[in-house]
């Protein structure tokens, strides 16, 4: 009951609250469908029970925002619904037409309790999306950018965000590495989550990088395996569509579904709808390129064996004609040389002749003047020797000469000298040691 003090009518928080709780429930007895933003899910994994954060937006301005509670079973039942219908699960951002009732209760306020939500209705909120997406690449010129880049004529070198242990990353990789030409593919993993909230800043993250790096490959090729039962709505979103259309060498996507191409798949150079698909696509540029390679390899070999054959034949014609003039020139010169042969012995014999007698001519005269000319040498060195002799320094001394040495060296001059030097004279009989006394220089004068 309300307190009375002097002129005022005092309510307690309680009593406010439960006044309020009693005139929602008597106001708010229906069901209603509400449409909002879902801005986030709230799905806590350990109770199952989700708290969505629901919000309404005008121009980028939130106007209302109202807490709601979706119990286990209900989540459970709609997520399922979502899965079949959109081939999403339930998720944050997305727009969503509940059937909810309206409580409130005194300690946790007002809440909206969601007991169903349109899956039909979420799914035109993605399309809208999607066609958002598409027309504003449109209207900003690049929707086809990627694929007015010019295709490699080889496609070695690429580049693959995926995951590593993605089924459609592995089936990818397999069809590459044992295709029957034996074609060598080189592969670099960026790793990237592929689905979810997290993956358009996750992929354009590893966009980004490989950008920084583009002289380095060829082609960029996004791979994820699985269905339609995980979603896709992530390649709708335009920064990543963005992205891709602007991105500098062509990106080829292969993420594993059939029907609802996404905007990111419609941008890319070439969309194939699984990872082997991709990968046979790869082959077959490359076979392009081999085909008509080998087709020019078997042409040149063809025709070098032609020309071969061509060149072999007329060297086999001029061998033989060859053979065949050599033969007659031999035989021509085996006549002339044994003519030759017949007259040179006829002549050899007088020339032989001749020369014997030239010989023995200047025989006798070699002997006569080598004679003479021994008996001049040897009266020569007779007489050589007899001076030879007489200059001897041994009889030299004989004629009572002498040698002065200093230190072993013969002493010529008194400036080799000094006073008190040891000196040694050599005479034929002997020799003497003295020491000077006094050095005399000729008076030249």
């Amino acid at each position: 009951m309300p307190e009375k003090l002097s002129d005022r009518t005092v309510f307690t928080l309680v009593e406010v609250a439960r006044s309020i709780q009693k005139t929602i429930a008597e106001r708010y007895k229906s069901v209603y469908w509400v449409k909002a933003e879902m801005n986030k899910l709230n799905h806590y994994s350990h109770s199952g029970h989700c708290y969505p954060e629901l919000v309404e937006k005008r121009q980028g301005q939130v106007i209302a925002e109202m807490r709601s509670v979706l119990w286990k079973a209900d989540y459970q039942r709609i997520d399922r619904q979502f899965i079949e219908t959109t081939k999403e699960p339930l998720k944050n951002g997305i727009t969503i037409l509940f059937q909810a009732t309206i409580s409130y209760d005194p300690v946790y306020g007002l809440t909206l309790r969601i007991l169903d939500i349109d899956p039909v209705h979420a799914l035109g909120e993605l399309q809208r999306e999607k066609l958002a997406s598409i027309n504003r690449l449109e209207e900003e010129g690049i929707f086809r950018a990627n694929k007015s880049l010019a295709f490699p004529v080889v496609p070695k070198r690429l580049a693959v965000i995926s995951v590593e242990t993605s089924k459609g990353y592995a089936d990818f990789l397999k069809i590459l590495q044992h295709n029957p030409w034996g074609y060598h593919f080189e592969q670099t993993l960026f790793p990237a989550l592929l689905q979810g909230d997290k993956s358009v800043q996750a992929i354009s993250g590893q966009l980004e990088r490989i950008a920084q790096q583009q002289d380095a490959y060829d082609v960029v090729a996004i791979i994820r395996g699985g269905g339609g039962d995980v979603g896709l709505s992530s390649y709708n979103h335009y920064l990543l569509a963005s992205a891709i259309a602007q991105f500098p060498i062509p990106v080829l996507t292969g993420i594993g579904h059939s029907t609802n191409e996404t905007v990111s798949e419609m941008v890319a150079y070439q969309n194939a709808i699984t990872p082997s698909e991709l990968a046979d696509f790869l082959i077959q540029r490359f076979h392009r390129f081999a085909e008509p390679v080998n087709q020019a390899r078997e042409i040149v070999i063809r025709k070098a064996t032609q020309l071969v054959t061509q060149e072999r034949d007329a060297l086999n014609n001029q061998i033989r004609y060859f053979r065949l003039h050599s033969m007659h020139l031999v035989s021509g010169q085996r006549k002339a040389l044994e003519y030759g042969a017949v007259r040179l012995g006829m002549v050899s014999k007088t020339r032989l002749r001749q020369g014997q007698q030239d010989i023995h001519h200047t025989a006798q005269t070699l002997r006569v003047a080598a004679s003479s000319r021994c008996k001049g040498t040897w009266s020569n060195l007779q007489a050589m020797e007899k001076t030879t002799q007489l200059l001897d320094p041994r009889q030299v001394l004989r004629r009572g000469y002498s040698i002065t040495r200093i230190n072993g060296k013969a002493l010529k001059s008194i400036e080799s000298i000094r006073e008190g030097d040891v000196i040694e004279t050599v005479l034929a009989h002997g020799s003497i040691t003295s020491k000077i006394d006094e050095l005399k220089p000729l008076d030249n004068g």
